[in-house]
């Protein structure tokens, strides 16, 4: 299992190019949000923006798009459109994320589902685009051979798994399900642990209890499909932006403590995280 830290990130991260335009950074789009969870939507898409995508896009639901219209200032909000128009636009991205704050229901789970089948673009499902396809599993399969990123914490885990527990060891855990579906996990928690389906795990280095608060994985999400958007390979992207997310954390509680730090916190310490990895001396 390879340890993911700062010299790893450091080699992971290109330089900008100095003739570089919005469309050499990568457009992402992100479907996220619901009543109640408009928070969710936009943690995720200043995740994007602040990890460095040249254009984000965000649907929402159309009853809460007035209100992401005002929370987001960098990307790019609307009411969701009808599903072939959607899927239309989603295939003209770099990546697409599926389930921050999404919400359940049978009319957003088949929808989901349809969107994991049909996409020809690198995928990022989390929360409810996990829960989503937990229920309809073999969706998965559908992807071999696509990208598709997955973020469970335990518990979303534990339902991929079709309520097998997780047990002790939670590398080969993630692996077995990595290696079954043709999938990334990326299994949250204390040393977050990332497996390919190939059989390579990485495992993370940083990060701190403080980000134990609803909202940090919509942050991590909307890093991961940033880092991904913008053409870094998977093996470089993903560890990289877990390591970077876990950094922001660590800075975050450096300065607001642990009991006080917030995913909001994480935002703003992004850019310092990427120039730390950036910077660092390597011999």
């Amino acid at each position: 299992m390879v340890q993911v830290t700062r010299e790893f990130v450091h080699h992971c991260l290109p330089v900008r190019k100095r003739d570089g335009h919005k469309g050499t950074f990568g457009k992402v789009h992100i479907l996220a949000g619901s009543v109640g969870l408009t928070g969710a939507a936009a943690l995720t898409a200043a995740a994007a923006v602040r990890t460095g995508s040249g254009l984000v896009s965000l649907s929402v639901p159309p009853e809460i798009w007035p209100v992401l219209a005002v929370k987001c200032q960098e990307a790019m909000p609307a009411p969701v459109a009808r599903f072939e128009i959607l899927l239309e636009n989603m295939n003209q991205c770099n990546g697409v994320l599926i389930g921050p704050g999404l919400g359940r229901s049978r009319k957003t789970d088949v929808r989901t589902c349809h969107l994991v089948e049909r996409l020809q673009t690198p995928l990022v499902l989390d929360a409810d685009g996990i829960n989503a396809v937990a229920e309809h599993i073999d969706v998965l399969d559908t992807r071999r051979g696509r990208l598709t990123v997955l973020t469970p914490h335990d518990g979303e885990f534990l339902r991929l798994r079709q309520g097998k527990a997780i047990g002790p060891d939670r590398e080969a855990a993630a692996l077995a399900f990595a290696r079954q579906h043709g999938c990334v996990l990326v299994l949250k928690g204390h040393r977050t642990i990332t497996a390919f389906p190939d059989g390579e795990t990485f495992e993370n280095t940083t990060g701190n209890p403080g980000m134990a608060k609803g909202g940090s994985g919509d942050v991590l999400a909307g890093m991961i499909l940033s880092l991904l958007g913008q053409g870094i390979p998977p093996k470089k992207a993903v560890p990289s932006a877990v390591w970077l997310h876990g950094a922001a954390g660590d800075l975050a509680a450096a300065s607001f403590g642990e009991y006080g730090m917030t995913p909001s916190d994480l935002l703003q310490n992004i850019p310092a995280a990427i120039q730390g990895a950036m910077s660092f001396p390597v011999d």
